[in-house]
């Protein structure tokens, strides 16, 4: 029986585990911390930009898309008097893959996670570059020969390759990436979504204009939640979402992408527990 999900949103719930070690883990943070970053956001600038090389803040703002104005500022270029581009790449991966070699334990040194890694790098490099900004930066980088720190670079550059195409879904949809983080906190269930992580930090002014924003667009109501437009545009990204991220497992036959699935799968939900104990 075919799976009743997109390939791409199955490749999404598996790939993801192992790309959130950047955030979730201590090992990441760590690493950067060693290169002279005193606080989590320069470290995330740096270590996440470093594909891009030191372009100006406003080409990060761009590429990155859902952090208010501003924001990218205060900490590029700065975080390049620190480090350069190539050293922080190279933090963040000893960082990912030391909280990988951890968590998954038992699961490092086996032949199955050498494999996904090898199916994995292979379906991440076979999609075309065009209009990707932040996946074509990352694939300009060496793909790593270790089997943790391969599994690691394929995973972020499917995310990356993701996350360029939601970003072409928001834009097709008028969305900003303020609104975007609005709208994926209703979907989460959060209220009110100005609470959500991601931006309760901003200024209420600001929060207020970009709900008053959505509210004027019909696509949240007086009391914040979702309309029925709303929903509809918030499923459409998502549809979207899904249809551009499809292009790395094409170049996987049926074969090999149901034994990446079989693969993947003990190694996502181990790295689940992990995120969901927090």
């Amino acid at each position: 029986m075919p799976h009743p999900e997109p390939t791409a949103r199955r490749m999404f719930d598996l790939t993801e585990p192992i790309a959130l070690v950047n955030f979730f883990a201590d090992e990441p943070n760590e690493a950067m911390a060693e290169l002279g970053f005193r606080n989590y956001w320069d470290g995330y600038f740096a270590g996440r930009s470093a594909p891009l090389g030191k372009v100006p803040a406003e080409v990060v703002h761009a590429a990155f898309y859902n952090f208010a104005e501003g924001e990218a500022a205060r900490h590029v270029p700065k975080v390049w008097r620190t480090t350069t581009p190539e050293a922080a790449h190279a933090a963040r991966e000893r960082g990912c893959v030391a909280g990988l070699r951890r968590i998954l334990g038992d699961l490092v040194d086996t032949p199955g996670l050498a494999r996904a890694a090898e199916l994995l790098t292979k379906a991440a490099v076979s999609a075309p570059t065009e209009g990707r900004v932040m996946y074509a930066g990352l694939r300009s980088l060496p793909v790593p020969e270790e089997p943790v720190a391969r599994l690691w670079h394929a995973a972020n550059l499917v995310r990356e390759h993701r996350g360029d195409g939601h970003i072409a879904a928001l834009v097709s949809e008028r969305v900003g990436g303020l609104e975007a983080h609005v709208l994926s906190a209703l979907d989460l269930g959060i209220h009110p979504p100005e609470s959500f992580g991601r931006i309760h930090h901003l200024p209420p002014a600001l929060l207020a204009e970009v709900m008053g924003g959505l509210r004027d667009r019909g696509l949240v109501d007086a009391e914040g939640h979702f309309t029925p437009a709303g929903r509809a545009v918030k499923d459409r990204v998502e549809a979207l979402t899904d249809l551009l991220a499809a292009a790395p497992y094409e170049g996987l036959t049926p074969a090999e992408l149901d034994e990446l699935v079989t693969l993947l799968e003990p190694i996502a939900a181990r790295l689940r527990e992990e995120w969901d104990r927090g």
